[in-house]
């Protein structure tokens, strides 16, 4: 039972949000008790669990609100692989430098090299250090865009977009815009040059984003802004989901199928 001073600690603990002090201090208190621990070890014990906690409740939520479709990191993704890639500049990027400089990252390559994982690796990286980041591919942008504009607020999902430190824009290039959806993702990057970074995904060099674009002039402003400051990582290397089916022998078998 409860006894009036902690049921008093209890309530300070409550009304200042102290959730993990409120559940420790006691055994925290056992601990320091047996370690001969001091007044200000005791007190240094319980804030750092509750900072760390906080620390980790807040990465969990940002985590959430950046929508990121899976979750990996820099540890998971195979250089080896991708011999291409240079490692040092990624672990740079990892540094997120860019993202206090404003300045964009892009990776270009064919489908399945590891853009996307590179792009969400270093979208966690910024959450954990508590930098805002939101993810969509290209066509999921354009979708909440046409839906604001059916709803009469644009202008203000285009402002939200500007908000977080890190954008992130999937899979750019797999399918041609109309007018419509070039001016917004020219919109887009005008009002987030040098006021938020993005990481951009491609499968197309920038040679061939005159395919993309209907007007080759927008093309060229676009890229213009994105290229200003940034760093370009162009990845050439075999996909790695057909490595996985290599390794399954599904490729051979179909190979074999195809042939009989």
């Amino acid at each position: 039972m409860a006894t009036l001073q902690q049921e008093r600690l209890l309530s300070f603990c409550e009304s200042l949000g102290l959730r993990v002090i409120s559940m420790r201090y006691g055994a925290l208190a056992e601990e320091a008790s047996s370690e001969e621990w001091t007044y200000i070890d005791y007190l240094e014990r319980l804030l750092e669990e509750e900072a760390t906690a906080r620390q980790e409740r807040a990465i969990e939520m940002k985590t959430r609100m950046a929508h990121f479709p899976f979750l990996k990191t820099l540890d998971q993704f195979d250089f080896s692989f991708q011999p291409s890639i240079d490692k040092r500049v990624i672990k740079e990027l990892s540094g997120l430098r860019f993202i206090e400089e404003r300045a964009n990252v892009l990776f270009l390559g064919p489908p399945g090299v590891g853009k996307t994982h590179l792009a969400i690796a270093l979208g966690l990286e910024a959450v954990k250090r508590n930098h805002s980041v939101y993810f969509a591919t290209l066509q999921e942008l354009l979708g909440t865009l046409a839906k604001a504009k059916a709803q009469d607020q644009l202008e203000a999902k285009l402002k939200g977009f500007t908000k977080p430190k890190l954008l992130i824009i999937d899979e750019v290039g797999y399918l041609p815009l109309d007018n419509w959806e070039a001016t917004m993702v020219f919109q887009l990057v005008s009002q987030r040059y040098e006021q938020g970074s993005i990481i951009l995904t491609s499968n197309k060099s920038y040679g061939d984003w005159g395919e993309i674009f209907p007007d080759s002039v927008m093309a060229a402003a676009i890229l213009d802004r994105l290229l200003h400051h940034s760093t370009t990582i162009n990845i050439k290397g075999e996909s790695y989901r057909l490595r996985e089916k290599k390794r399954a022998g599904l490729v051979v078998a179909k190979d074999r199928a195809g042939k009989e």
